[in-house]
């Protein structure tokens, strides 16, 4: 009985997915038996299911077909004892059947029973003269299997809590680290709050700005009011803060301060940071999630998740920290691979990335096989939340996720994706990327963007191409080629009608950067050339793989990756060619290659994201994260192990587990024993927060200025300025708009080989009141020849550069020395239109004479 009742679980579930279809084609109705006992309801389901998947099978002569009539009409305890005969002769012709018509799963499950049959000795003659002893034997072999259920379901109930429990503590404990490194670096529950305000450099003091701005409005209705009608960001200018920005987040923070019962408790900058810093713990549990989903074991999540802190931070000191024993604090160590969030805190991508690595997880769990239909309306919502609020935290949002729609696209067009699964996925992008709009009061920016214009070509191309996926080799390359470019003719249509229709030049300056990047011609475009000159924006160092093979993340990576590589060929190959669905039946010594749509997807994705970082290294922190997953669960798969002991000839299923687990057992142990030291001696390093050039500028603008007064200056500057001083600006950091790009070049003037009636008309035009110069920009050796941001304005005005070099042909002598040299001479033509009112070792104000 134990093998009639594991025959029949197997061939129910091979019925189950490979006969269905088969019943259907025959027309077999189903033999309606009177059930007499627990074994005759056995039986009548057994022949249920043979009529409905070999309808021909049923209707033989011979032995078998009489032992069947015998069983069916019911004739008691002598048919009973013929039922292992039955059994052992229909086994054998569902063997024969299958090896014509059946795919391989089911051939190996029969293989399977035929040799557990053999190992248990069971013959034709062990049933006994009365039916008693075969229902004891029913009930005998029933306990174990039951108990066994139960076991496994215990086990998986054991390991999914301890699973979840570790997902968790690890994610907590990430954020706890980060917290941490970033209160020692500069000692921030000490410092004064100008100091803090300060270490908000860049665009991240802008945007912090505003979160302060809502809660020193006297209601938050007047609040919302001044971000919609903003006259102190740009001078001369009405905007809408939450049109142009992404500043939702520090809005609902805002909010959420003032409402909740805290502020006697928690300051208002530690609420905004330890936000950010619980996103971390988000982040790394997503991350930890989705390589679990890869695997099948947490264990890859919890590798993973070492990866990802092991390549954050090791031993790093930031710009502005000084250590407490007065020594050097610039000569450690620098290895933020991973993210950066402890030393730009603000920065719109530590917002979004984590929404990001959630809305991966949620993928990942959507293209799995076989997910009901509730767990995969869950996993929709999940997606569909997830990247609604990863686009509306970050500007470039339409940018990463045109990148995944690539990713998406090439497995759509390969057959690696389910079809129906892929258009919600563009769906959902193209849905949430409008809602954003929307909220953003119809940003013409995202309006125009190409996600938008390509998922919709992409859609489109399907309805117009009918039978895609159909034919041979070469017919099915020449409808892929064809079904590309009418998809690439379409996406550059759709995007210049509408950009035409909106008049949308607010990301030219990204198409232009990316032109140049690709060398397809010089350019003197000072908006190109201030990206192209920016390390963060360069191609990603040869150093950053040594520090990711330090942690033998990028061995485990290319390992991985050269694996799954190879199956995703072979499977896209098979799946172009002329060949059914389903994998051939099992030749002896082959093994069919498999690629689930999970780890496809898992592979497009690093390799898109990949490309992505390589050549811009900013966005490296898209990629590796996500390189951790890939290695982790790679190394935790068993289909990965199963495929290279395949093909070395030593698979079998015990050296494959052992593998499976010995490799990311013995990797973890590694990392502790090599990192765990320097990890804490990084958390027992203290240093603090150390800029006073910048904090006297900061304290004599608060003191000797009117609250109206408009500063013109850097985009770096000028955004402490306003969250410090709450000062009117010229420019700022948020560089995605034509006019604000305009006028930032206009105010940069002040470094250049101008007139000093040239810079003051300009600066004047703006409404400027005073004018801050920077020495480390005037007179700057960070960057080499030809990306200092005086050569640039230099290039772009037509003037030959300073210092000895090349210069094109083309270029000319200025009439006019260099403004910000020349007007600390303190010379007439420069003191009649400005008053220098405040100088240190680092900065030098100017007051501009107005009415000239």
């Amino acid at each position: 009985m134990q093998l009639w009742e594991g025959t029949t679980r197997v061939m129910l579930h091979c019925a189950a997915s490979s006969g269905r279809d088969r019943a259907a084609a025959a027309g077999v109705s189903a033999v309606v038996l009177p059930p007499a006992s627990v074994l005759h309801k056995h039986v009548h389901r057994f022949l249920c299911w043979v009529q409905r998947s070999f309808a021909g099978w049923w209707r033989c002569e011979g032995k078998t077909g009489k032992l069947l009539r015998k069983v069916t009409e019911g004739q008691g305890a002598r048919a009973l004892r013929c039922w292992h005969v039955v059994a052992s002769h229909s086994l054998c012709c569902l063997r024969c059947s299958l090896q014509k018509q059946w795919e391989e799963p089911c051939a190996r499950a029969f293989d399977t029973m035929m040799s557990i049959r053999q190992r248990k000795g069971v013959g034709t003659t062990e049933v006994s003269e009365d039916g008693a002893a075969p229902q004891e034997n029913v009930t005998l072999e029933k306990k174990p299997s039951s108990e066994g259920c139960t076991s496994r379901r215990l086990w998986k109930i054991l390991s999914f809590t301890v699973g979840g429990a570790m997902a968790l503590c690890t994610g907590l404990l990430t954020s706890v680290y980060l917290a941490t490194l970033h209160e020692n670096d500069l000692w921030f529950s000490n410092i004064k709050e100008v100091e803090r305000e300060i270490s908000f450099r860049t665009e991240c003091g802008l945007y912090y700005s505003y979160y302060k701005q809502m809660l020193q409005a006297p209601s938050l209705v007047h609040g919302f009011h001044d971000l919609m009608y903003d006259n102190k960001t740009e001078s001369m200018r009405t905007i809408n803060l939450l049109q142009r920005m992404n500043i939702y987040q520090e809005v609902f923070l805002s909010v959420l301060y003032r409402v909740l019962p805290i502020q006697k408790y928690l300051e208002p900058v530690y609420f905004y940071i330890y936000t950010l810093f619980g996103l971390q713990a988000v982040y790394v549990t997503a991350l930890y999630v989705t390589s679990w989903l890869l695997s099948g074991t947490w264990l890859s999540g919890l590798l993973a998740a070492f990866w990802y802190i092991t390549n954050s931070c090791h031993l790093r000191t930031s710009r502005g920290s000084h250590r407490t024993d007065g020594s050097c604090g610039h000569c450690l160590l620098c290895r933020t691979d991973t993210t950066r969030v402890e030393f730009t805190i603000p920065l719109r991508e530590n917002w979004a990335l984590p929404f990001f690595a959630v809305q991966i997880a949620a993928i990942t769990y959507f293209l799995r096989p076989n997910l009901r239909p509730l767990s995969e309306r869950l996993a929709l919502l999940a997606i569909f939340l997830s990247t609604f609020v990863f686009s509306l935290m970050w500007q470039f949002n339409q940018f990463m996720m045109l990148v995944q729609a690539l990713g998406l696209f090439a497995l759509d067009a390969l057959d690696m994706l389910p079809a129906l699964k892929a258009t919600w996925l563009y769906t959902i992008q193209v849905a949430a990327l409008l809602l954003v709009c929307a909220l953003q009061f119809f940003n013409s920016m995202i309006l125009g963007s190409l996600l938008i214009s390509f998922n919709l070509s992409v859609l489109i191309a399907r309805k117009l191409q009918k039978n895609l996926k159909t034919g041979n080799f070469l017919n099915r390359l020449g409808k892929l080629l064809l079904h590309l470019f009418v998809i690439l003719c379409l996406t550059l249509f759709l995007n210049n009608i509408i950009k035409k229709a909106l008049s949308l030049k607010s990301d030219e300056h990204i198409f232009k950067f990316l032109k140049a990047k690709s060398g397809f011609g010089a350019t003197r475009d000072f908006d190109a050339n201030l990206y192209l000159c920016e390390e963060a924006f360069g191609l990603l160092p040869w150093d950053t793989f040594g520090r990711l093979s330090d942690t033998l993340l990028l061995h485990a990576y290319l390992f991985v990756l050269l694996v799954t590589v190879t199956a995703a060929l072979a499977v896209a190959l098979r799946n172009l060619s002329d060949c059914p669905a389903q994998p051939p039946l099992e030749q002896p010594g082959k093994c069919p290659v498999h690629l689930g749509a999970a780890t496809a997807y898992s592979l497009a994705h690093t390799v898109v994201f990949g490309a992505l970082a390589l050549s811009t290294m900013r966005m490296k922190y898209l990629w590796t994260p996500h390189v951790c997953v890939f290695a982790a669960s790679g190394l935790c798969s068993p289909e990965v192990w199963g495929l290279l002991l395949k093909v070395t000839r030593l698979y079998n299923p015990a050296r494959t587990c052992v593998m499976r687990y010995a490799v990311p057992m013995l990797t973890l142990s590694y990392l502790c024993c090599k990192f765990w030291p320097g990890v804490m001696e990084e958390l027992a390093e203290l240093r603090e927060f150390y800029d006073p050039d910048t904090v006297e500028l900061m304290h004599w603008i608060s003191a000797n200025t009117p609250g109206t007064a408009v500063f013109a200056g850097s985009m770096q500057l000028l955004a402490g300025v306003k969250l410090c001083t709450g000062r009117t600006l010229t420019n700022h950091p948020h560089y995605e708009d034509s006019s604000l790009r305009a006028r930032t070049k206009s105010v940069y003037q002040i470094y250049a080989k101008r007139p000093p009636e040239d810079v003051h008309a300009l600066l004047r035009a703006l409404g400027t009141d005073y004018v801050i110069l920077e020495d480390s920009i005037c007179y700057e050796r960070r960057h080499p020849r030809g990306c200092r941001l005086r050569d640039l304005l230099d290039m772009a005005n037509g003037h030959v550069m300073d210092g000895p070099g090349e210069n094109d042909p083309d270029l000319k002598l200025a009439d006019h020395p260099r403004f910000c040299e020349e007007i600390k001479r303190d010379l007439p033509p420069y003191t009649a239109l400005f008053t220098r009112v405040f100088q240190n070792k680092t900065f030098h104000v100017y007051r501009l004479a107005r009415g000239k």
